[in-house]
């Protein structure tokens, strides 16, 4: 289970800064995967940060009672100056678990899809082959709880469909916490949402309700609230375009 306890941060810089997440507290159960929606800018990446341990907040606590992945689609943790393969090996050697070193690595390169780059500096890289490396180190170990930031639109149709359908296969023995805007995706893959608007998170049990939250504070109906035929309302009717 995962919990948040009165968590507050805020961006910090040489003029100071406004508090982004403002008194969050919530409870993410065990084998609950949570889709978290906002408007840019409202703390979607902070809070995953959070989660995952990359950063602290400034008040309050998070509360782990789990093994979490780092955020899936932040890649900035690689050392620049060595190669991907190098980087998968050192994470492996701190990771530990149950898989041989040489084991993750191929489990890593396969998934990648990298090629010649695989052997070449972080530095060379551009942010979407980071992003791909970073995913497919994530998946080599298991977690009890995936983070997920944009993770599922990095890369070609088919690694996107390849990525997609490695989360679905965790579904079930692993969590998801998910931030995209792709609405297919996390309807797809979550049962809950987290709403976050004006510096507080708001929990909804169904992800539907958390889209509805968010599309009303944008002005915006949800296309599934939009009338069809004969006054009915139609939920399957939604795309990616209507709600992205």
């Amino acid at each position: 289970m995962l919990e948040a306890r009165n968590v507050w941060k805020r961006y910090h810089g040489p003029f100071g800064g406004g508090w982004v997440l403002k008194g969050l507290n919530f409870k993410i159960p065990r084998g609950v995967s949570v889709g978290i929606v906002g408007k840019n800018g409202a703390g979607k990446s902070t809070l995953l940060q959070l989660l995952g341990g990359m950063d602290k907040p400034d008040k309050g606590e998070i509360i782990e009672r789990c093994r979490i992945s780092w955020p899936i689609g932040l890649s900035g943790g690689f050392q620049a100056s060595m190669t991907g393969r190098q980087n998968v090996k050192f994470v492996t050697r701190i990771q530990g678990g149950n898989k041989h070193v040489d084991e993750v690595i191929k489990e890593v390169e396969d998934f990648a899809e990298l090629g010649p780059a695989f052997d070449k500096p972080i530095a060379t890289y551009s942010s979407g082959m980071k992003s791909r490396l970073g995913f497919g180190l994530s998946l080599a170990f298991d977690f009890d709880v995936y983070l997920s930031d944009e993770a599922t639109a990095v890369g070609d149709v088919t690694f996107k469909e390849k990525a997609t359908k490695a989360f679905q296969d965790r579904v079930g023995r692993s969590s998801l916490i998910m931030v995209s805007h792709q609405v297919k995706i996390l309807r797809d893959l979550c049962q809950s949402g987290i709403f976050l608007h004006n510096g507080e998170a708001i929990w909804y049990d169904q992800l539907d309700d958390a889209l509805d939250a968010y599309y009303e504070s944008i002005g915006r109906v949800p296309a599934h609230k939009k009338k069809k035929g004969r006054g009915k309302y139609d939920r399957s009717n939604l795309t990616e375009d209507d709600e992205d």
